[in-house]
């Protein structure tokens, strides 16, 4: 990390926004995406932050996103509604989904929102962990933009990466935010490898004999494994179900590969689910029992030569306040496209008076 170059939030954040509005994306949704995308290599999510940014404006040049969507309801009941993105950025759509499961839940107690035609929308821990904010708590699902990993025992990539993230609430420790692919590293992980010029390490891919495939650029010549081999695999198979099939989204064979393809709409699918705490009882009750839960764990007996015992969330919520400090660190490679990125788009650059 020596060699990052380190950006302020705020500088970060006007950049992407600048990029957007440049490309007729109306100011309000390009200031929400872009501080999506900012908290998202804020909290260490380097994978689904700004490195997708280059990405995301060729979608939106060749017309494979809809910068003016109509996002509607085209199912609701008292505790669940779909949505309908109408191809617009996944950050709106999924940021709508989950406010709207967030005032179902204040009533009914418990809420699911899926969404169809919606697109890539960054780290899930970025919406499991917003019902916090209302003592409610958030999972979240979602199908993978690009298929790369194949049923167990097979080579035919028909599942993605599909994550899952889950946010509790607590009281005075961090809160509890689990967010995970169902392979042993997200494709965009393997991405901000091959951008800092770093090797995988065993166990993220294999080749089409079975062999590890550590070089990030050759990714194309294998595909992610899952987590636990086949639990992980089936684990992928029922959040894809539930995130994608069942609210009328793309799955399996279905998938549009958004990084080779930035024309077909590619219709990706997520779901929250929310619950309000004060529907099983007294909220901060439950916080201070998690909080309790989380220094057992932390305070436990350690195995020789671990330092530390982690909860999930614990070693993002550091990030956060470490490069809020310090500023966020990219890889000069990184900073250096994003740089070219600015003079194509006819935008400022990240100059060096900005960086931290």
């Amino acid at each position: 990390m020596s060699s990052s170059i380190h950006i302020p939030f705020g500088a970060l954040q006007s950049f992407i926004e600048a990029a957007f509005i440049s490309q007729g994306i109306p100011k309000k949704d390009a200031h929400l995406i872009a501080q999506l995308m900012a908290e998202a290599d804020l909290q260490g999510s380097d994978g689904h932050g700004v490195i997708r940014l280059p990405q995301y404006i060729k979608r939106i040049r060749a017309g494979g996103i809809n910068k003016n969507p109509k996002i509607r309801v085209v199912q609701e009941r008292a505790a669940m509604a779909v949505l309908d993105g109408d191809n617009g950025m996944g950050h709106l759509v999924v940021s709508q989904a989950v406010d709207l499961a967030i005032q179902k839940a204040s009533e009914t107690g418990v809420a699911w929102v899926s969404t169809r035609w919606s697109n890539h929308a960054g780290p899930a821990s970025l919406y499991s962990r917003r019902p916090l904010q209302h003592n409610m708590l958030g999972l979240y699902f979602a199908v993978g933009n690009a298929n790369h990993l194949p049923p167990w025992g097979g080579t035919d990539m028909l599942l993605s990466t599909n994550p899952i993230s889950a946010g509790i609430p607590t009281l005075d420790e961090p809160p509890v935010v689990l967010d995970m692919a169902t392979t042993v590293a997200a494709y965009g992980k393997v991405k901000a490898k091959a951008k800092r010029g770093e090797m995988m390490p065993p166990g993220w891919m294999i080749d089409r004999q079975g062999q590890p495939l550590l070089d990030p650029n050759k990714a194309g010549d294998g595909f992610l494994l899952p987590i636990g081999e086949h639990k992980g695999y089936g684990l992928a198979l029922v959040v894809g179900l539930l995130a994608g099939t069942l609210g009328g989204a793309a799955m399996g064979r279905d998938v549009i590969d958004f990084n080779a393809d930035h024309v077909s709409v590619t219709n990706t699918g997520q779901a929250i689910l929310v619950i309000d705490l004060s529907a099983f009882g007294d909220p901060e009750h439950f916080k201070l029992q998690v909080d309790a839960l989380v220094r057992d764990l932390r305070n436990s007996e350690k195995l020789p030569g671990v330092e530390r015992i982690w909860v999930p969330g614990e070693q993002s919520h550091e990030k956060r306040g470490r490069y809020q400090r310090d500023g966020i660190p990219l890889a000069p490679a990184l900073v250096a496209d994003l740089h070219a990125l600015a003079v194509e788009l006819g935008i400022a650059s990240l100059h060096h008076d900005e960086l931290a």
